[in-house]
């Protein structure tokens, strides 16, 4: 066994091998406070036969017993993994997938187990470099090692893997991994930073990673084994003459042709012809020739962008494709918007609750709530494909959470609309940035619906083409861009700053001067859409829809709960049936009375503000006589609420017996005129009746 440390933001790193799972390739335990995430890594001796990709998994797994709970639910066993487990396992997967040696077909898998968790140090970073470690210890090829960092901004000051509390307050969550010389992969939400001190934390966030990755070389030095040979996909050299001679003039032309869909099928025919004549040369090679066909029209889309400026739809590096924005485009939802940019097109829909309307979140964090979501479906008719429907893929779940969180800093406080908001963004055409789609009619469907978000939000995806030294960036990148180029760089954010950045390198990494120029570029983008779409509507509509449910917010005393709740709910379900409106109440004694009727939330508000009112002195009650007694009578002047009328005060002559002027069961006006520190109320019928005489003269 070995171990090594190492001081990370005021805490000690430490990575352990050789004590558990030593039948794996490559085990690392990565401990970090209490955290503590277990990593392994194995790969197949052979090579996977037919396929033209490689082949590697990455898993990402919470225990409850991490954080001493059970799992939730009937069954007592953690099953499926959660959204948060999904993206996590992408987190690891997107910087360490480039290190690979191109050509490799041998199985890879990759697991990150959390044992342990002191719900200060958030995991999934211990999982890239547990992931990165156990690879570099591993006797299987990695250009690695890889380091890892959260960034977080409180007051101005950019603070190292900041803990789960701190991260309440961070103006900044930024995760960014990368080797010693560049940058691989930048994840981030923000509230409206600057592009300057985006790249700020961002370089800051690589001087750390430098020394987490130098930190790994003193363990490979110590524990690591030579690297097997590894047979990596060879492409015959004939083979490629070949095709080359026989396609480039024909893809060069298909690659003109305008519209996506025209221009897939006349590549198709390209292929096709060139796997019909091909195929009886080099029999069982269809995989290779295909890769060998890709080759072609990498090397011919690159060279005409890089060389003449130009892209496979016709346009400049920096231009846009044509945008279009609609709103109210749905007639019974809350609010709806079409976002139309090229042949990407996005419908969000918005939907507003109550706070029982609220997603749960149970994990080894804790339990917790939220109160705004995106959802992101990709269905296969939007790419005009034919697949099987299998419930959200991993892409879905990190397209959607990357637009919820550009759109979480505009979303309004629950005191200033008391809403659970839910945006589902239907992806009805996709080529290229249908996240960042999801973004701009997210924006413009929530103003269409009223929600009064704080500024509007736009994003624009960015790509890069790098042959030597030059450089091309290209902003509005479409799906053939994105799969052929170099960088995936979605920015999103408000006129003011950034709210959400997302970087995926599929080269050795990004130096810091494109970043920056990447960055303005995409603000030039981001704010051009938002004219855009100010075009359409600017700012959120004043009314919300007739169909969506007004709310009105009281907060009533915690010990009136129970009044208002009643025995077995009795009286909350009564308020409920006579009024039709939907109650849900706090624990903290808030009270969300929700109804499309107004009149009715009205109706509502009233018998909850009765049932949990206090008595005022010198307001005056109709009450009803509870019982009496030989020196006045008690009368009941709000809900479990009575006070004495003594029998000096029932009438403004002298009384003989109480009997004489009220009986139990008499609706009665009376005034308080007191209430003494333990609570007794003292009423008077004669003040009462003193006030009403003096008023009618």
């Amino acid at each position: 066994m070995y171990t090594t440390s190492m001081n990370l933001g005021g805490k000690e790193l430490s990575i352990e091998t050789g004590r558990m799972a030593k039948q794996a390739d490559g085990a690392c335990l990565v401990r970090y406070g209490d955290t503590a995430v277990l990593v392994t890594v194995v790969a197949s001796s052979k090579c996977r036969e037919g396929v033209d990709f490689f082949p590697l998994s990455v898993e990402y797994r919470e225990r409850a017993y991490a954080a001493g709970k059970f799992p939730g639910g009937f069954i007592k066993r953690e099953t499926r993994p959660n959204d948060r487990e999904i993206l996590s396992a992408r987190l690891i997967d997107r910087p360490i997938r480039p290190l690979f040696q191109e050509g490799v077909r041998n199985e890879v898998q990759i697991m990150a187990t959390v044992l342990s968790t002191d719900q200060l140090s958030a995991p999934d970073i211990l999982g890239i470099i547990g992931a990165s470690a156990a690879l570099s210890i591993s006797d299987f090829p990695f250009d690695g090692p890889v380091g890892a960092v959260r960034m977080g901004k409180i007051g101005g000051n950019l603070i190292v893997n900041p803990s789960l509390q701190e991260m309440e307050e961070s103006q900044l969550d930024l995760t960014i991994a990368g080797t010693e010389k560049a940058i691989l992969m930048v994840e981030a939400g923000a509230k409206n930073l600057s592009e300057e001190e985006m790249l700020e934390a961002i370089e800051e966030g690589h001087r750390v990673i430098k020394d987490i990755v130098r930190f790994q070389q003193e363990l490979v030095a110590r524990v690591g084994v030579p690297k097997r040979e590894v047979v990596a996909t060879r492409i015959d050299p004939e083979m490629e003459s070949k095709v080359r001679e026989m396609t480039t003039e024909k893809i060069a032309a298909a690659n003109l042709v305008e519209g996506k869909q025209a221009r897939q099928q006349a590549m198709d025919k390209v292929v096709d012809q060139a796997m019909e004549e091909l195929a009886p040369l080099f029999p069982e090679q269809e995989a290779e020739i295909k890769i060998c066909l890709e080759l072609v029209e990498r090397e011919i889309v690159r060279n005409r962008i890089i060389n003449e400026g130009l892209r496979v739809d016709g346009r400049k590096p920096d231009e846009i494709r044509p945008i279009s924005c609609e709103v109210n485009v749905l007639p019974r939802v809350h609010g709806s918007s079409l976002f139309t940019r090229g042949q990407t097109q996005a419908l969000a829909v918005i939907t507003l609750g109550t706070s029982g309307d609220e997603q749960t979140l149970d994990d080894i964090e804790g339990r917790r709530s939220k109160s705004f979501m995106l959802h992101y479906n990709f269905p296969p008719f939007s790419t005009g494909e034919v697949k099987p429907l299998r419930g959200q893929s991993r892409r879905e779940i990190g397209h959607g959470m990357l637009a919820e969180r550009a759109l979480l800093p505009v979303i309004p406080d629950s005191d200033k609309f008391p809403y659970t908001i839910r945006v589902v963004s239907e992806i009805l055409e996709s080529n290229g940035s249908s996240s960042m789609a999801s973004v701009c009619g997210g924006s413009l469907a929530m103003m269409s619906a009223g929600v009064p978000i704080n500024a509007p939000v736009a994003g624009v995806a960015m790509g890069l083409i790098k042959e030597g030294e030059k450089v091309a960036i290209l902003t509005d990148i479409s799906g053939l861009e994105d799969h052929l180029g170099d960088m995936d760089f979605k920015v999103a954010g408000t006129r003011d700053g950034v709210t959400a950045l997302q970087m995926d390198i599929k080269i050795g990494g990004l130096d810091h001067n494109i970043m920056v120029n990447a960055l303005h570029q995409a603000k030039e983008a981001r704010l051009f859409i938002l004219d855009k779409m100010a075009e359409v509507i600017a700012k959120p509509s004043s009314e919300l829809s007739p169909y969506a449910p007004r709310i009105i917010t009281i907060t009533i005393p915690i010990a009136k709960i129970k009044d208002v709740i009643g025995p077995g709910g009795k009286v909350i379900r009564n308020i409920v049936e006579v009024t039709g409106v939907k109650i849900d109440i706090n624990d903290d004694g808030k009270v969300a009375i929700s109804s499309a009727d107004e009149n009715a939330v009205r109706q509502a508000r009233e018998m909850v503000e009765y049932l949990t009112a206090e008595a005022e002195v010198g307001k005056i009650y109709t009450g009803k006589v509870v019982r009496v007694v030989t020196f006045g009578a008690f009368v009941e002047i709000l809900p479990g609420k009575d006070g004495l009328v003594h029998i000096s005060q029932l009438a403004e002559h002298r009384v003989g017996q109480v009997e004489d002027v009220v009986k139990e069961g008499d609706a009665v006006m009376v005034k308080v005129i007191g209430i003494d520190e333990q609570g007794r109320i003292s009423l008077s019928r004669k003040a009462a009746l003193g006030e009403k005489t003096s008023k009618r003269d």
